[in-house]
């Protein structure tokens, strides 16, 4: 059983009241600048940005408004930064045409120096696809399109070809390619209709929200899927954790945090390799940037080298 790779959705880039901390709402670049050289010094495989265009008023207090640009940010991040991936988790890639997407991530892939994860999923905002005239009642179709279409334009070809229903192109050149040969796709989300999609086109698999008692036959069948398709490629697994606080909280962390001492953690932890999960994306509670930043060098200290 290889070691669990561990990587991290960073805050403030969106703000959601489901997770967001209430620092980060006074918080900037700055204090995403110290968090990703952190992430870089740690261990950390990936840092991750997620992606919403617009928010309407009826979700706007739940969700927020604040959702940076995933490709500003990890272009931004990649600049300040040296070994860590860049992932997007998610780019919603159908409320753009699969065109636009590979500029912008083909260029932050070269800039990077082949450091992008490209991390794709249906979206649920509705009048996010209304606003942008995409229609949201075959968004699943068109994501499905929108992955082949974009493995097509992010490939080696300077001038890719992709025949499609609903998109088309070929004979238009677009450079800088990619830095990778093959950018990596990883495919978000729970649904039958997601795990179908990642098994058949994805190189990695994000599950939404799935506690830990339901992964196991997740995993079983998207594995199966995989297989009856007879594909023989590797698939990335990942997991999203329980929120996370290293050592002994003085304040209240919620009921669900996994606390207490790093070999405790880890040893938690160890349970999603054991279901067959490759990598885990953890977010630890914190007051603050110092604390979060205390966390995380305390997690790439003590528990990480415990997960093997």
């Amino acid at each position: 059983m290889a070691p669990l790779t561990y990587g991290i959705q960073l805050p403030i880039q969106s703000q959601s009241t489901m997770y967001a901390e209430s620092w980060e709402a006074g918080a900037g670049a700055a204090d995403l600048v110290a968090l990703a050289r952190a992430a870089d010094r740690g261990g950390f495989d990936y840092l991750a940005c997620c992606d919403h265009v617009a928010i309407p008023r009826r979700l706007a207090d739940a969700m927020s408004t604040t959702w940076y640009d995933p490709v500003a940010t990890l272009s931004f991040l990649a600049g300040v930064t040296e070994r860590v991936r860049l992932l997007s988790h998610v780019a919603v890639v159908g409320l753009r045409h699969p065109l636009l997407s590979a500029k912008q991530y083909a260029t932050l892939d070269h800039l990077s120096g082949g450091r992008l994860i490209l991390g794709v999923g249906a979206g649920h905002v509705q009048e996010e696809f209304e606003a942008l005239g995409v229609d949201f009642a075959r968004r699943g179709a068109v994501l499905d399109e929108s992955i082949d279409a974009l493995k097509a334009a992010l490939g080696p070809d300077e001038f890719p070809t992709h025949k499609g229903e609903l998109f088309s192109f070929e004979g238009l050149g677009q450079r800088p390619r990619p830095a990778q040969a093959r950018v990596p796709v990883w495919v978000g989300g729970s649904s039958p209709a997601a795990v179908r999609r990642a098994a058949l086109k994805g190189d990695g698999w994000l599950p939404q929200g799935d506690p830990r008692d339901r992964l196991p036959a997740q995993i079983e069948k998207v594995r199966r899927l995989r297989a009856e398709a007879g594909i023989e490629a590797p698939l990335v697994i990942g997991a999203i954790t329980e929120p996370l606080y290293v050592g002994a909280a003085d304040w209240s962390v919620g009921r669900r945090t996994l606390t207490g001492a790093p070999e405790g953690i880890a040893e938690s932890l160890r349970a999603y390799a054991a279901m067959g999960v490759h990598q885990i994306q953890i977010r630890f509670r914190s007051r603050g940037r110092t604390e979060l930043l205390d966390q995380m060098a305390a997690f790439a200290a003590d528990v990480a080298p415990h997960l093997d």
